[in-house]
């Protein structure tokens, strides 16, 4: 049974939260307060709900002492105390720690890994398939910074994607992709193994992540790459070089001032994430991730096209609907990895 006193103390948090907006007060206090409104309102849903249903379950049980109702409260008993585990599990879940970055937009960076040409062409085909889940999610999708092969293959690809719970549902999407297929390219229709790289990173503000001028260069230059209409012929590119970590990144949009700001954009995303695993790794120094470490180097999907179906190797999960995936179809996949990692983190406090 879930503590009652814990219950009680996050109702007292939310009634004082609810009255300290309706008094008023300075918009970054009033901003603060209403992010934890806001968070604090499905588990006070959750909290009243489990409440009725002890509520219910109690009245019956007192009218099994009278003997005219008794009959009634024999019949519901079995109802109301069938109903007490789930309201249990559906609070512990409610009462797991959120991720901070879980409501934020995200950063999608998509390259190629082993596998040449056709590993570009499949960094191609993830990045449809994810603007495709965007689309069907109602989210907007940017593109930043796009280098294509001349066959129409992704050498890097950087987009900024928002919405509602963006992170939250595409944090576990960072790892290798791993496709078999027969290439486009291959005469003689042999199996190929290819790779591609996806890394999703919490988008950061300037209050998470303070970047003082002196730690960057800017650069200016003219962008290049592969694919006549991808080719940009102003000089409006930006390399943005992070000197105390090495990091690069580049935009190639139309404006540089544009490009400036998202190039920024993805450095802190960047310094952000390291940071989130700096902490997590003081935390807990030999325990990884519960779908997974989120390293780029980590084989975490495999699509096999012949057998028309994919893998998650880190859930165990198989699912023979390939296509249906590859057109962004993807909530089946992020469900069963979002259900296994709150069931790990479930067991890890009970």
């Amino acid at each position: 049974m879930v503590p009652l006193d814990k219950l009680a103390q996050i109702t007292q948090r939310f009634d004082y939260v609810e009255a300290r907006l309706n008094a008023g007060g300075n918009p970054a206090e009033i901003a603060a307060l209403s992010r934890e409104y806001s968070e604090l309102g499905p588990v006070i849903a959750q909290i009243n709900a489990y409440r009725r249903a002890l509520d219910d379950l109690a009245e019956a049980e007192q009218m099994l002492a009278d003997p005219e109702m008794k009959t009634l409260a024999e019949e519901e008993m079995p109802r109301l105390k069938a109903r007490i585990p789930d309201m249990e599990q559906a609070l512990r879940l409610a009462l797991l720690p959120k991720d901070a970055a879980d409501a934020r937009p995200a950063i999608l960076e998509i390259r190629p890994g082993t596998g040449g040409e056709e590993a570009s062409l499949f960094a191609a085909d993830l990045l449809r398939m994810y603007q495709r889940y965007c689309e069907r999610m109602g989210w907007t999708f940017e593109i930043m910074e796009e280098q294509f092969t001349d066959l129409g293959g992704v050498k890097e690809l950087t987009a900024h994607i928002a919405g509602e719970g963006v992170f939250a549902r595409l944090k576990f999407e960072s790892g290798v992709h791993r496709v078999q297929r027969v290439p486009t390219t291959e005469a003689g229709g042999r199996i190929h193994t290819s790779a591609a790289t996806v890394a999703v990173l919490p988008e950061a503000q300037e209050v998470d992540i303070d970047i003082p001028a002196s730690d960057i260069r800017i650069d200016t230059m003219r962008a290049s790459g592969a694919g006549g209409q991808h080719v940009n012929t102003t000089d409006s590119a930006v390399r943005i070089t992070h000197l105390p970590t090495g990091i690069i990144v580049t935009s190639a949009q139309k404006s540089q001032h544009r490009n400036k700001d998202m190039a920024m954009a993805v450095l802190r995303a960047r310094l952000y994430e390291m940071e989130r695993d700096r902490i997590a790794g003081e935390r807990s120094a030999d325990r990884k991730a519960q779908v997974g470490s989120g390293d780029r180097s980590e084989r975490i999907r495999t699509y096999n096209f012949p057998q028309g179906r994919m893998t998650d190797h880190r859930i165990n999960l198989t699912l023979y609907s390939l296509g249906q995936i590859m057109d962004g179809n993807l909530n089946e996949v992020i469900d069963a990895l979002i259900a296994h990692d709150q069931a790990a983190r479930l067991a890890e406090v009970e």
